[in-house]
């Protein structure tokens, strides 16, 4: 065990630095750092001595891997209620980072997914580099995308947000900034310098002096097939459609979706489409709540988790077996209000 703290908090030259502080788990995110970090941030908020906020993650593998999902995995098999109160948490930072009355920088170098992309990628100044590896990666854990996900999903161009979700494939920091997940491009040997140049001179100064244009993204090079398959009504037409198309990638793309949880991919397909129409972060945030709590109550959630993060054999068995067994029943069931929902009334 380790005395350090799990986020490292400090002001220095007004500006005011968070440090995920877990390098070993690639700083998973614990309701602690949660905790932490939105304290920190009400604190700062009204502090005449703290001009921006520089969001950043300890060791070299990345700022944020996300959740801590083995602690949800637990708290699934007993009641849920740590797992829903870790969300309500977590969402409510979600929507304090959007709306946060300074500077919020969050440095997205590395791996960013999940939760880190909560704390992250809602901020006012978001960069990345040439090692950002981002991804909403649920789907393969029976889980489907949150923390403001779909939000950011439903608003990308064509069908590059449902090709993200329902993959759960990493994308580089170039397709983060065509994605709509980031704002500029700082090479990973810069950082260090970008990061005293804020303390120095600023943040618009430091963004001037260190950002470079980014490579071409990838994914937009590939909306020709995106756009065209991802457009079916269901989880299983787009699978289809990426099945029947000549382009390697999107073979590729169509066993990748065929691999996950038939019920995370139907809702994720839902809930990015249903997102699209929810005019805030804070009415996304509250539809996501509703879906992560449902899904504490799913077999695939559970099963996932095992597979992948606890017994570790990649071999998880779906329930629904395969996605023409998912009913539309099935899917609404996860959008029926929680009890508590989330509110951000008291937040006002």
């Amino acid at each position: 065990m380790t005395d350090e703290p799990e986020v490292l908090t400090r002001v220095d030259g007004g500006i005011g630095f968070l440090t995920l502080n877990r390098p070993k788990a690639i700083n998973s995110l614990t309701h602690n750092m949660v905790r932490i970090i939105a304290r920190a941030l009400t604190d700062w908020a009204d502090d005449d001595n703290v001009r921006a906020v520089v969001l950043a993650g300890a060791g070299e593998r990345g700022l944020c891997a996300g959740g801590d999902v083995v602690a949800i995995y637990h708290s699934a098999r007993a009641d849920g209620s740590e797992a829903r109160q870790f969300w309500l948490d977590e969402y409510r930072l979600n929507a304090q980072i959007d709306t946060y009355p300074k500077p919020y920088v969050s440095v997205m170098d590395g791996i960013v997914m999940g939760g880190g992309v909560g704390i992250a990628a809602h901020g006012s100044v978001r960069v990345v580099t040439d090692t950002s590896k981002v991804a909403m990666p649920e789907v393969g854990i029976g889980f489907i995308p949150d923390v403001g996900g779909t939000y950011l999903l439903s608003r990308t161009p064509g069908g590059l947000g449902l090709h993200a979700a329902l993959s759960g494939a990493p994308f580089s920091g170039a397709d983060a900034i065509a994605l709509g997940f980031a704002d500029h491009y700082v090479p990973h040997v810069q950082l260090q310098g970008f990061v005293e140049a804020i303390v120095a001179d600023g943040v618009d100064a430091a963004i001037k002096t260190f950002t470079t244009d980014p490579p071409p993204s990838h994914l937009v090079a590939q909306r020709h097939w995106i756009d065209e398959c991802y457009a079916g009504e269901t989880v299983a037409d787009i699978v289809a459609a990426l099945s029947a198309h000549d382009e390697e990638e999107a073979t590729k793309a169509a066993e990748l979706i065929a691999s996950r949880s038939p019920i995370a991919a139907s809702v994720t397909l839902a809930s990015v489409r249903r997102a699209e129409k929810l005019a805030t972060l804070e009415h996304v945030l509250v539809q996501e709540y509703r879906v992560s709590s449902a899904s504490l109550e799913s077999h695939d959630l559970v099963e996932g988790i095992r597979a992948q993060l606890v017994d570790k054999d990649r071999n998880p068995t779906w329930n629904p077996p395969s996605l023409a067994a998912v009913t539309d029943e099935d899917v609404e069931q996860y959008f029926a209000p929680a009890d508590p929902d989330l509110t951000f009334e008291e937040d006002k």
